[in-house]
């Protein structure tokens, strides 16, 4: 299905084609446990910690063994992908995900930049963003000195779709051929807007010597749909970004990973760091994709939900609060901060709602995001979805910012 004119051997850079990644001699004898390790130059006698190495500890209802860490941990996290080909594995998928098809770092952000490493020359090639959208994809270029040509979403109209325009971005791909990578965020950040499958499938059937990068961070939030994590074994130009930073509340540990063909999938894994993901962090992350931490996983989105269905209904009712631009399928809301109140003809303004923004974290401690300055996003603050606690503090407060600067 689609890719045709993809070809990985001239689409990526020659050098990264052509490196050979860092081996070490557990790469060649997997540590049983039984093995006397004097290979990688460790501390044999352990951490230099002031606390009981004997036993384990619970950290999060994670066991972890600390007298482990003087070992390095495992380069490649076999266990740790195959649990994640699990998750993401569809019912509907001819085609298993295997862990020659995933790519574990730190946080998704260690995937944006490996990606941009693996197919961009410096000064050369370029990447196309759809405003508005995640910023890291920016950052990333500029830090690699790689150009970024932007196609922004539907943002036109009364009530815009915040969709993919791939039309217009075929027509871009068309007349450059120095584009190698397309990153498109669903849902959405800022918009919190689920990608139309059917658009990204039109994109993907455009045969175009490049890769389309699919950042599903927020994807569990989505009331509807689900990851197409599968569908990178039908488009050899595919690959799909998550993270346990948001559904997973797993912010702290920094584990990322991308689902791509397995010859995308294996320069990343060449280019990474031999030891990019900590023992920690592993093992946390394999805790939590377990069924036991996939249970409370589902049950801590049910309060989100929950609470993000109530925000949408009672900041509905505060006079200068506007529309929720984009979507419902994330854990936060883009919300339009009105110059007056609605029924007086109030409309979005940049200066409102950066004076709401400062007023609730320096009067009120309550921090949400400005994403006034966004393609689309005139007057919006962007508000994550808290606790129930939390939600009744910001709907209180919000109330009084309004009267205060009135």
């Amino acid at each position: 299905m689609g890719g045709a004119a993809f070809d990985l051997e001239t689409c990526a850079r020659p050098n990264i084609i052509a490196l050979q990644p860092y081996r070490c001699a557990r790469d060649d004898y997997k540590d049983d446990g039984n093995n006397t390790l004097l290979d990688a130059n460790e501390n044999s006698y352990g951490p230099s910690l002031s606390t009981d190495l004997s036993t384990n500890h619970e950290v999060n209802g994670s066991t972890l063994r600390l007298a482990g860490l003087n070992r390095y941990p495992d380069p490649h996290q076999i266990e740790l992908k195959q649990l994640l080909c699990d998750l993401r594995q569809s019912t509907g998928s001819l085609t298993k995900l295997k862990p020659d098809n995933v790519f574990v770092g730190v946080g998704s952000d260690e995937a944006i930049d490996g990606l941009i490493r693996c197919f961009c020359v410096p000064g050369v090639d370029k990447i196309l963003v759809c405003p508005p959208t995640y910023g890291m994809y920016t950052v990333a270029a500029q830090v690699n000195d790689v150009e970024v040509v932007k196609v922004p979403l539907e943002v036109e109209g009364q009530s815009p779709s915040f969709d993919i325009q791939p039309t217009k971005i075929k027509d871009i791909l068309e007349g450059d051929s120095r584009i190698k990578l397309v990153y498109i965020c669903s849902p959405g950040n800022p918009t919190g807007k689920l990608v139309d499958p059917a658009r990204l499938k039109a994109l993907l059937e455009y045969n175009w010597n490049g890769v389309v990068v699919l950042d599903e961070a927020y994807i569990d939030f989505a009331s509807h749909g689900k990851s197409l994590a599968c569908w990178v074994n039908d488009y050899p130009n595919l690959v799909v970004m998550q993270t346990l930073s948001k559904a997973f509340g797993m912010a702290g540990i920094r584990l990322g990973f991308a689902f791509a063909p397995s010859g995308i999938a294996g320069l990343l894994n060449n280019l990474k760091a031999p030891y990019n993901v900590s023992s920690l962090t592993s093992a946390l992350a394999i805790r939590a994709v377990s069924e036991a931490g996939l249970q409370v996983m589902r049950s801590h989105r049910e309060l989100i939900v929950g609470q993000r269905e109530r925000l949408v209904r009672e900041l509905s009712n505060i006079s200068r609060v506007g529309r929720f631009l984009g979507g419902y399928d994330a854990n936060f809301l883009l919300v339009e901060m009105l110059n007056g109140p609605k029924f007086l003809g109030g409309h979005p303004d940049n200066k409102t709602a950066q004076m709401v923004y400062s007023r609730l974290a320096e009067a009120k401690g309550i921090v949400v995001r400005y994403r006034g300055n966004e393609l689309g996003c005139t007057g919006c603050l962007r508000i994550t979805v808290g606790t129930e606690d939390e939600t009744t503090k910001l709907l209180e407060k919000l109330e009084e910012v309004f009267q205060e600067i009135a």
